[in-house]
């Protein structure tokens, strides 16, 4: 089988193009290699890869004997989509029309899974937001995913494009940039640098190990059904500064390396997904938190050649 993945030079995309290849399949990579991207994933894990920005143009002849697509092309860091809010609507919501109409002129039949983020939910003190849970977006990006997201199922009801959403909490494991929370904490931690953290550092979140997000994508991919939203979970929910501490803790350093800053405007308090739905169709997660850190941390500490030029981000 052939699968497209846009946004494949990624944290995510890399891992899925990996996970993909191992499983047998023919991948194809788009990418335009925008900020936040490295260069270097291409050579360690390859495939067929084109360099296109598909917020401008999305070819019609890459669609040729594809089975189905991934899209997981976004510009993706609430911080920066905080400074800069027009960049994440151009570039979020026209890549996303492109590839729809894409779809739509050629064949409305190809199969796509649209990866989006627990984010366009908003935060929740108690409870669990299912799939049928009104958007309240807080960050430009995550309005940004919210407007993807809902352009996907309008063109699956309005045109038939065989399209299912995933929803996902923080993923977590090699080649992700320092400027997420877990890389850059080990990252600082390994130089005995002052690790930031927002607020009183209390916001939960639930982490998820890539690996299995690339095996529900797949689940859904071949499991789920047109026009459907699927959460998904790891069923970690761990104040930010726990993890941090945990991470400290693997790696022998002192929790003095802990600096508290201002937080993050319209930071969000928890956030927390019901994944019955998937569950359901017989994924689960197989890393638990302790053993993905674990391997997180390991993979930093080895490749630090592949983190050593990227400090810009933290």
């Amino acid at each position: 089988m052939k699968v497209l993945v846009t946004g494949g030079a990624g944290f995510i995309g890399t891992n899925c193009i990996d996970y993909f290849q191992k499983l047998g399949y023919d991948v194809i990579n788009v990418d335009k290699l925008g900020t936040g991207l490295v260069k270097r994933n291409l050579s360690i894990v390859k495939s067929e890869f084109h360099k296109i920005d598909i917020s401008k143009k999305f070819p019609n002849e890459l669609l040729d004997n594809v089975d189905f697509i991934i899209n997981l092309a976004s510009e993706s860091h609430v911080d920066r989509s905080i400074i800069d809010p027009v960049l994440f609507y151009k570039n979020n919501v026209g890549l996303m029309i492109n590839l729809l109409e894409a779809l739509r002129n050629y064949s409305s039949e190809i199969r796509m899974v649209h990866v989006s983020t627990d984010e366009v939910y908003g935060d929740i003190i108690k409870g669990s937001f299912s799939e049928d849970s009104t958007l309240r977006p807080s960050s430009p990006y995550s309005a940004s995913k919210a407007s993807q997201d809902s352009f996907a199922l309008a063109y699956a009801r309005t045109y038939g494009l065989n399209i299912s959403i995933t929803r996902c909490t923080n993923n977590y494991g090699p080649f992700q940039l320092p400027e997420k929370l877990i890389p850059k904490t080990i990252i600082k931690a390994l130089r005995n640098e002052k690790i930031p953290v927002y607020g009183d550092g209390t916001q939960i979140r639930d982490w998820l190990y890539v690996r299995d997000h690339c095996r529900a994508i797949e689940y859904v991919a071949k499991k789920g059904k047109k026009g459907e939203i699927y959460n998904v979970s790891g069923g970690n929910e761990i104040p930010n500064i726990k993890i941090i501490k945990k991470i400290l803790s693997m790696l022998n350093r002192d929790e003095s390396l802990i600096q508290h800053v201002e937080d993050r405007k319209g930071h969000d308090v928890r956030y927390s997904l019901n994944s019955e739905k998937i569950r359901s169709m017989g994924w689960k997660p197989q890393v638990n938190l302790e053993d993905g850190l674990r391997k997180t941390v390991g993979w930093y500490m080895k490749n630090r050649t592949w983190w050593i030029h990227l400090l810009r981000y933290i």
